[in-house]
């Protein structure tokens, strides 16, 4: 039986900023739903009944939020550590590789700062950094190439990676593949055990609709075994839960990926994360990604009959919800700012318009957008 068509209506109740905006920027921001705000009131109110008494079995409750992560991306839970950003998992990566002079790290040109600045500090070591365009992509990879690293989707230009076509190609090359899901978890299926990448992070404050600080990375068990913590804490030892006799001298690491996480974890925002991660796998991965690429289908047609060019109109692969766009002779950053005081919130990255629709949003809100945008043009 067929599951039944999410009430998009009610689901949008869960966001309270949208009866006062219109709301086309999770690119930037997701709106937190009612349900995790008051997955955080209720940890706190627990705090105060049980005085903390309870709180290994709040490490409990991250073993069912691991869970949930793991369903969401396809992966098992023993994949599954807790990160506050995907900074932390990159620098992870980077840290824990045995880097030999020559090495090369490729990322794709544009990519976002977070791609860009660590292995750009690790260049002036003697490792080769390089920035290429989609259509060189391979040409760039080299037989000292140790790792790529992607956005799964392009934070200014919504360029989406094929990335279940380049992971396999570079698993039998023996290099490395990190994939930053934040800019694309929650609105787009993703399958880590098809596309096998070593790494996969996100934080979870845009698509997955948490507070920021809630964020979780696959890794790879293949990579597990020979990457090192890069944190090491009360939570390091294997036995960590015996917390009336804790192990004291070099811990032995388990070998689940919760072996990356070392100490105390943000329980109130995970538990927010549990709340965002169960309305999305209630709404269905599948079906919120039809409806956002749908939505991101009528921005464009929004956009070209405002006259602005899209680069989804030039070239392949721009297959997702953010929408990027220019209109000849005017800033991007006036039209958003712009848009703003009418209370239509988008966003400008490098002098594209950039508009991004989640499942909350309706067509109401990208008729609002034209027509805002019609009189400003």
């Amino acid at each position: 039986m067929e599951p039944a068509t999410p009430d998009w209506a009610a689901l949008r109740a869960e966001f309270p900023a949208l009866a006062h905006w219109t709301y086309l920027n999770t690119a930037t921001f997701g709106q937190v739903p009612r349900c995790s705000i008051q997955a955080i009131l209720r940890h706190f109110q627990r705090r105060d009944e049980l005085a903390c008494s309870d709180f290994l079995q709040w490490f409990d409750d991250a073993d069912r939020i691991r869970l949930l992560a793991a369903q969401l991306i396809g992966a098992q839970p023993s994949d599954i550590a807790f990160i506050p950003n995907a900074a932390t998992a990159l620098g992870l990566l980077l840290g824990g590789i045995c880097w030999r002079p020559g090495d090369r790290i490729v990322t794709l040109e544009h990519e976002f700062p977070n791609l860009i600045y660590h292995p750009a500090l690790l260049a002036t070591r003697g490792l080769e950094f390089v920035e290429t365009p989609w259509e060189r992509f391979w040409d760039a990879i080299t037989p000292n190439t140790r790792l790529v690293l992607l956005s799964e989707v392009n934070y200014i230009t919504g360029f989406r990676a094929p990335v279940a076509d380049i992971a396999p190609e570079l698993r039998r090359r023996g290099i490395l593949l990190f994939v930053d899901g934040t800019q694309s978890a929650g609105a787009l299926c993703f399958d880590a055990s098809q596309v096998q990448p070593d790494m996969y992070a996100v934080h979870g404050y845009k698509w997955l609709l948490a507070p920021n600080g809630a964020g979780f990375m696959y890794v790879h068990p293949e990579l597990r075994a020979r990457l090192a913590p890069n944190v090491i804490g009360w939570r390091s030892h294997r036995d960590w839960r015996a917390v009336d006799n804790l192990h004291h001298g070099a811990p032995v690491f388990r070998c689940e990926a919760e072996k990356y996480e070392g100490g105390m974890i943000p329980f109130a925002l995970l538990y927010a994360l549990e709340a965002s991660l169960r309305l999305i796998l209630g709404a269905g991965v599948e079906r919120i990604e039809q409806r956002v690429l749908g939505l991101a289908d009528r921005v464009r047609d929004a956009v070209r009959q405002a006259g602005g060019r899209l680069l989804s109109d030039e070239a392949p692969h721009y297959d997702s919800p953010l929408v990027a766009a220019r209109f000849p002779g005017r800033s991007a950053s006036e039209l958003a700012r712009a848009l703003a005081s009418r209370r239509v919130l988008v966003s400008a990255r490098h002098d594209y318009l950039r508009i991004s629709p989640h499942f909350y949003n309706d067509e109401s809100d990208v008729a609002r957008f034209r027509e805002e945008l019609l009189r400003l043009l």
